[in-house]
């Protein structure tokens, strides 16, 4: 692919704006929701979202990643994984009609049987839905993806206000949930205009199965990791314990994770195609990681600094509890911020296995943590959680990077600058607020440190810190390669069949 830079720079950026939109969306959703409908109504679909989304890792079976990562692919190949997507797709789909009492009577709630017949469907929808969102990444079609999770995001915002407005309580959120997938399967039909031929015997798919299956089971064992508190939380401490815990738990991760969302599908697409080109594979991986921790840092120390200002805000005075889970679970942003990035790496060059390792030591160290805070309700289990993800940084950057071109004093040279402009940037942050804390409202007071912190930030980092060209080079990545043909960037089935291997020298930047 000649234009493989330019292709990635305007596909993360892409991606990058369609995120900050995507989380204006939720943002909105959040804080308008948050006023029409009572904790216990979100703690009541966390409980059934939890168990919902473990048995949905499987309506994938991984074969999206495994159609990313090939670099050759086939018609016969594809249409292939697409059959056997809608057969798994299946199964949880049933599971799921038949877990139904069975999860009702595990939270005693009759409610809950409802929910899970109702959202059942969401998995057969699902894998209906993902090769054609493979082929987009793969293509590097991140405009057409952005527009289409927009879409779908803004539907199912738009169904919720409307039927929370109209008093549906709890299935406000439950019809939200069905018609985001819904909107999104529809939309990457319409964008790919790709149907799928019968599924082929000899279509040579075996290693793109094992593929999918590891990561697949990689992504089970760090879902359960990071999501079993709640489970904990809804059967011991109850709807309205979880729905101060799980608001918080969403709140602080929709910044990462929409930069997360954002970036690592463009940084897996974008090194697996350079997986023959070690020196390019480093330089592009370790630009992305500068900016993931440019824009990460700061936001940890910003949640940090303004928890209460953000939770009152945000959600408004009922939640006030969720303040305190905000602050504890804030270190988390930063720990992520350092560790997801070194998943693209290790998935593009073929160490699933590893990757699978590193899960299956995580999920026992995070699920003691949460039973050691377990008792002392959500903020017990939000500082066990926060802890042990600090004490894990180290081991875990050195584990994913042993024997890879990448080496952890290089991740740390990365992160150096951000870092020394978040905390010069935060100190001028609360000077300025404990100057002026007398004469502000919470709400002036969160728009006045975030401007500080924003303001003071960027000029430290650019000038200071002597970012300017780093963000430059980026910003040309932008401009596409006049050496690019028309017949080059036209998106198509043939370009994903046969990728051209990557040209030699073409950078990212580094700082």
């Amino acid at each position: 692919m000649d234009d493989l830079k330019g292709k990635t720079v305007r596909g993360g950026l892409i991606r990058v704006f369609g995120q900050l939109a995507g989380l204006v969306i939720r943002l909105a959703s959040l804080v308008v929701l948050a006023r029409l409908l009572e904790p216990g109504d979100f703690g009541l679909m966390t409980m059934i979202v939890i168990v919902t989304t473990f048995f949905g890792l499987f309506a994938t079976a991984g074969l999206t990643a495994a159609t990313v990562q090939k670099e050759q692919l086939s018609n016969e190949q594809i249409s292939t994984l697409f059959w056997i997507n809608i057969v798994i797709g299946s199964a949880p789909t049933l599971l799921c009609l038949t877990a139904a009492p069975h999860l009702a009577a595990f939270y005693n709630d009759h409610r809950v049987k409802w929910i899970a017949i109702a959202v059942a469907p969401i998995f057969l929808i699902t894998a209906m839905g993902a090769q054609h969102s493979a082929l987009l990444q793969r293509q590097l079609r991140y405009f057409a993806l952005t527009v289409v999770d927009i879409g779908a995001q803004l539907g199912g915002f738009v169904l919720a206000i409307a039927l929370a407005l109209g008093g549906a309580g709890y299935w406000a959120l439950v019809v939200a949930a069905i018609a985001t997938p819904t909107i999104t399967t529809i939309g990457v039909w319409l964008a790919t205009r790709w149907v799928p031929s019968p599924p082929q015997r000899g279509a040579e798919i075996a290693s793109l199965v094992r593929f999918g299956g590891v990561m697949t089971l990689n992504w089970v064992v760090i879902y359960i990791a990071y999501n079993f508190e709640k489970v904990l939380l809804g059967r011991f401490w109850g709807a309205d314990a979880l729905g101060i815990y799980g608001r918080a738990y969403q709140l602080i991760n929709l910044p990462s994770e929409s930069l997360n969302a954002a970036v690592s599908g463009v940084a897996f697409s974008a090194l697996s195609r350079l997986q023959s080109d070690p020196a390019r594979f480093k330089r592009y991986f370790l630009g992305g990681y500068s900016l993931i921790q440019a824009v990460t840092i700061p936001i940890t120390l910003l949640c940090v600094l303004l928890a209460d200002e953000i939770i009152f805000v945000a959600l408004g005075r009922k939640w006030a509890d969720a303040a305190i889970v905000f602050r504890l679970l804030a270190p988390t942003i930063l720990v992520f911020g350092v560790i997801n990035p070194t998943a693209p790496l290790l998935q593009s060059a073929g160490l699933q296995v590893r990757s699978l390792k590193i899960a299956l030591v995580i999920a026992p160290l995070v699920i003691g943590a949460y039973v050691v805070g377990l008792p002392f309700g959500p903020s017990g289990v939000a500082l066990a959680y926060s802890a042990v993800m600090i004490l894990w940084v180290v081991p875990h950057v050195i584990w994913c990077l042993k024997g890879t071109v990448v080496t952890p004093m290089e991740l740390v040279r990365a992160a150096a600058r951000p870092f020394v402009a978040s905390a010069l940037s935060a100190g001028v942050t609360v000077v300025v607020l404990l100057c002026c804390d007398p004469f502000g409202t919470a709400i002036a007071r969160l728009a006045l440190g975030t401007s500080v912190m924003l303001t003071s930030y960027v000029i430290i980092l650019l000038f200071v810190m002597k970012q300017r060209d780093f963000y430059m080079n980026l910003l040309a990545g932008l401009m596409p390669s006049s050496a690019v043909s028309t017949e080059t960037q036209a998106v198509g089935i043939s370009q994903v069949m046969a990728p051209q291997p990557p040209a030699s020298g073409s950078q990212i930047g580094a700082s």
